[in-house]
């Protein structure tokens, strides 16, 4: 990574550089979509979409078409109220110009145009615009067709007629809507290459969480068609995630109703499963975090299940109520809510914080849920019989547990550990390592004050195939929970973290790859609120050093760079002042030296980490039981799906 440094007395505003327009976007798209990677890309279909499905939520849409062009680009259109055409009042341009040429600019900041909205920045379609090469928006409104076209990054290229936008054809006028076509931009994505299967699942999802949205989809590179309409919204979504489980109950458990502004629906049911899987969406966006819709949702039903399990003498006077865990044992639910003023912590919209979504969900809940088990009580024995096996289980095995974990808690990691000597949880990291070999470097290279290096000696057990007492004895996990300090399962407790940052540093090859997946889904399982709470961290070493001779003004200069992938590498050959003298690959950390890793992976100031999010918790569940659990005849159809986007370095 090339660091230049100037002279102080060249600091000037020469050097401040404005970007107008949506260059911001271009220059730092991962702001605004995550990656410019394979999930980037597949974001801006979902950003285009959004517009979509606030029309059906405000009672507009009733159906929307996706199209997977043969040229590349991709078809989004909608049957809803066409976006504006009209001069917009401050801007003096055509509205629709607004919506897709300025962030921040869209319908949703208003409340009397959108009740509920999931896209609250006005900043998707100008993105989405941004990122393409070429962009066409056709717009059926009044009887009429218009259409605005954008090049290069959103510059438009239709000549307007007297200020406002030229009609392309006619229509009748019940026929109203937007359609949108874009070509994602090959110069900034590392792929241009969307994935039928990927928007398959994603429409299917967003079928679920929208009752009765028609939404069709065309393939035209293999010529199939498919259709998305769920009449049983969420309840059908529970069905599903539990289509390969054994159920405790056949039907899913449907409760919806109002409690102010706030609509809720509730949908779950009970499996032989020993896990719990609670997805929970405002607006339709997946707050994988929760929040109060969760907590009261919990609240609720821990308060329920113990009422209802005194009333038919399952508990007696004496015993204390059943732990909401053990309540949870097995179930799957998914909680949804429409708000009309929701409020996320934090950009990313991973957690709800209104606190009336809290009382919402436990009015709506407790209300209709009484009513559900007073006409079902087979169903209410059958889960509250479940609960008490948890709990029994619990009981018997804590003694054992509580032993192992004692252990832990007394066991010698220094050995294998080499600590830090700052005290400080908030500005110490760890780097979790593959191999003596490699943690011999880090160690070497790291900042002894701030820098701690755990060694695991070998691949640690796949935590999806095990309970937690057979995880307990692992030698390589019993190290990072003593290490990490903050205790696993039930007696996790993340303020005895005492780093700031885990990062897991492995080398960029196949066996590299393996060891970051087990140490994931072990975090994933068992520590999910180190990935929560933004703790998790892997670290991306460089793939080459490249040795260039730069020419400006006439002079030549011999220089290096390190480079992270293949995509950066094309870009870098692409650029004509460079001539390339010799490329490096790396493949291990072992090749580097101290210097270099220090440089490249572990100085704060060059380094580049990727923080572990989780932004789809179906899907977060969904891949690691296809690919971590036994099951081998859907972990097979997985990786024969994805064979066909590998590519091969050989």
């Amino acid at each position: 990574m090339r660091k230049e440094f100037y002279n102080m007395d060249q600091y000037n505003g020469s050097q401040i550089v404005v970007l107008e327009g949506l260059e911001a976007v271009r220059k730092r798209p991962g702001m605004y979509i995550g990656s410019t990677g394979s999930r980037g890309l597949h974001h801006l279909i979902w950003e285009i979409l959004d517009n979509g499905i606030d029309e059906h939520l405000a009672g507009y849409c009733s159906a929307i078409d996706v199209i997977l062009r043969t040229d590349g680009g991709i078809t989004i259109k909608d049957n809803g109220r066409g976006v504006p055409i009209d001069i917009h009042p401050t801007k003096k341009i055509p509205t629709v110009r607004v919506v897709y040429t300025i962030l921040h600019a869209g319908g949703k900041f208003d409340s009397s145009v959108y009740k509920v909205s999931g896209g609250l920045h006005g900043v998707g379609a100008s993105v989405v615009n941004a990122l393409s090469s070429k962009m066409i928006v056709e717009i059926r409104r009044d009887g009429k067709i218009y259409q605005d076209i954008y090049e290069n990054g959103g510059h438009p290229t239709t000549k307007l007629e007297n200020g406002t936008l030229p009609t392309v054809g006619k229509c009748n006028k019940s026929d109203t809507g937007t359609s949108i076509t874009f070509y994602p931009d090959s110069s900034i994505f590392e792929t241009i290459e969307f994935k039928p299967e990927v928007i398959k699942k994603k429409l299917k999802e967003i079928a679920f969480l929208n009752k009765n949205l028609l939404i069709n989809f065309t393939d035209e590179t293999t010529n199939t068609t498919a259709a998305y309409q769920e009449e049983a919204g969420i309840k059908s979504f529970v069905r599903y995630l539990n289509r390969d489980n054994t159920v405790l109950h056949e039907e899913p458990i449907y409760i919806e109703g109002k409690s102010g502004d706030i609509e809720v629906e509730v949908a779950f049911q009970y499996t032989s499963n020993y896990s719990e899987q609670i997805n929970a969406y405002c607006n339709r966006i997946n707050v994988v975090d929760g929040g109060t819709l969760v907590t009261g949702f919990k609240m609720a039903l821990t308060r329920i299940m113990n009422q209802y399990a005194r009333e038919l003498n399952i508990l007696k006077e004496k015993d204390e109520n059943l732990d909401g865990k053990d309540i949870r044992n097995g179930l799957v639910a998914i909680i949804s809510i429409k708000h009309p003023d929701p409020q996320f912590e934090g950009q990313t919209k991973t957690k709800l914080g209104n606190t009336d979504a809290k009382s919402a969900v436990d009015d709506v809940f407790t209300n209709d849920v009484q009513l559900y088990f007073d006409k079902n009580v087979e169903v209410l024995k059958g889960i509250l019989d479940n609960a008490m096996k948890s709990y029994n289980a619990r009981k018997a095995s804590d003694k054992a547990r509580n032993a192992v974990l004692k252990q832990i808690s007394d066991m010698d990691t220094k050995s294998k550990l080499a600590s830090c000597s700052s005290k400080k949880p908030e500005e110490c990291e760890i780097y979790i390592v593959e191999g003596d070999s490699a943690g011999g470097t880090v160690k070497t290279a790291r900042n002894r004050k701030t820098q701690a290096v755990l060694p695991l000696r070998g691949k640690i057990l796949n935590v999806e195939k095990a309970n937690l007492e057979k995880i307990l004895v692992n030698n390589e996990i019993k190290s990072m929970i003593a290490t990490f300090g903050c205790g696993i399962g039930d007696d996790f407790d993340i303020t005895k973290l005492r780093y700031d940052k885990i990062i897991i540093l492995t080398d960029a090859d196949v066996d590299g790859a393996h060891i970051s997946t087990l140490l994931l889904t072990f975090f994933y399982r068992f520590m999910p609120q180190l990935i929560h709470e933004g703790k998790v961290y892997r670290g991306l070493p460089p793939l080459y050093l490249v040795e260039y001779e730069s020419s400006k003004k006439g002079k030549k200069k011999k220089q290096q760079e390190y480079i992270f992938n293949d995509f950066e590498l094309e870009k870098f050959r692409k650029i004509p002042d460079n001539k390339i003298l010799n490329i490096q690959r790396y493949k291990g950390l072992g090749e580097m030296d101290a210097e270099q890793l220090w440089e490249t992976t572990l100085n704060p100031d060059t380094r580049i980490l990727a923080r572990v999010e989780i932004n789809d918790t179906v899907e977060a569940d969904e891949v690691t039981t296809t690919l971590m659990s036994s099951n081998v005849p859907p972990r097979k159809a997985f990786i024969m799906e994805e064979a066909k986007y590998a590519k091969l370095d050989i």
